[in-house]
């Protein structure tokens, strides 16, 4: 059994499974969600429930953070029985959802000045690499911090890697995620016209993932397209959120415009969906 104490804050699609890769590993780990009932299949493997991040972080010694917003971060860490109502001296918070880097930056600043140490480290990847700890992972913070932590991050993800200072993870992780949105709205428009031409999905799929831009999403994606299967991995919702945070950093380029035009657009009818069901938005 590791000696670290963990807490663990943020139980959805992703956090989840990232946790449970912690126990797996033999930590022991403490976990909150502000929503409740999503516990029980980390309780069932040895997790233990917290009330609120304040007693969370009061029982661990580093704490990880996988929620959905802005927002969420400040309610979290700032909110009665937050995380600053309690002695952070010493402490290591983890940051690990895909936020803006304001936001990094100014948490990262306030957990300083109470003693504590703050690392924003988003992932790349999605359900299935959260199930099978194969994880990207990108930091910003304090380099030594990270190499002290980097064991833990090294349990979620196949690599971790310091990026430069508080901000820098999240600015890649939008970048990657701008690349994202960009790749999904090609893959649905390349599939609708070569169906309108006469092509079978299954056929131009098959061509795809055989041919020289072959990768995973592509496969993943174009099995969910085949089935009919858009349950969320990662809602369209989120990949909007995303590419708003980008543009508020500088992202101007003409595809990602059209993206994020797409993708709003589309927010309404199927933003719970994953973000592949813009295929459907387009087609209409």
């Amino acid at each position: 059994m590791n000696t670290i104490k963990i807490g663990w804050i943020g139980l959805g699609n992703m956090g989840i499974p990232m946790a449970g890769q912690l126990i797996k590993a033999g930590y022991a780990v403490v976990v909150y969600n502000r929503s409740k009932g999503r516990e029980a299949a980390l309780t069932e493997i040895g997790a233990i429930v917290a009330e609120n991040p304040k007693e969370l972080m009061n029982r661990t010694d580093v704490v990880l953070l996988m929620v959905s917003d802005d927002t969420a971060i400040d309610q979290v860490f700032n909110e009665k029985d937050g995380l600053f109502d309690a002695d952070i001296s010493n402490k290591v918070i983890i940051n690990m959802s895909t936020v803006s880097p304001a936001i990094s930056k100014k948490m990262g600043a306030l957990c300083k000045e109470k003693g504590g140490q703050y690392l924003d480290a988003p992932v790349s990847g999605s359900v299935k690499q959260a199930e099978t700890g194969q994880l990207v992972i990108m930091v910003g913070g304090n380099e030594t911090t990270f190499e002290q932590v980097k064991p833990i991050l090294e349990k979620i993800g196949k690599m971790a890697v310091y990026l430069g200072d508080t901000g820098a993870g999240n600015v890649s992780k939008l970048a990657i995620n701008s690349l994202l949105a960009l790749y999904t709205q090609g893959l649905a428009e390349t599939v609708l016209f070569a169906h309108q031409q006469g092509i079978k999905t299954e056929d131009l799929l098959h061509l795809l993932n055989n041919g020289a831009i072959a990768n995973v999403f592509t496969k993943i994606k174009g099995d969910a397209i085949i089935a009919d299967n858009y349950k969320p991995a990662f809602a369209l919702k989120h990949i909007v959120k995303d590419l708003n945070l980008a543009k508020a950093i500088g992202l101007d380029s003409p595809l990602a415009k059209t993206a994020l035009n797409t993708f709003e657009a589309a927010t309404a009818k199927y933003g719970e969906e994953d973000l592949i069901a813009v295929i459907k938005h387009i087609k209409a």
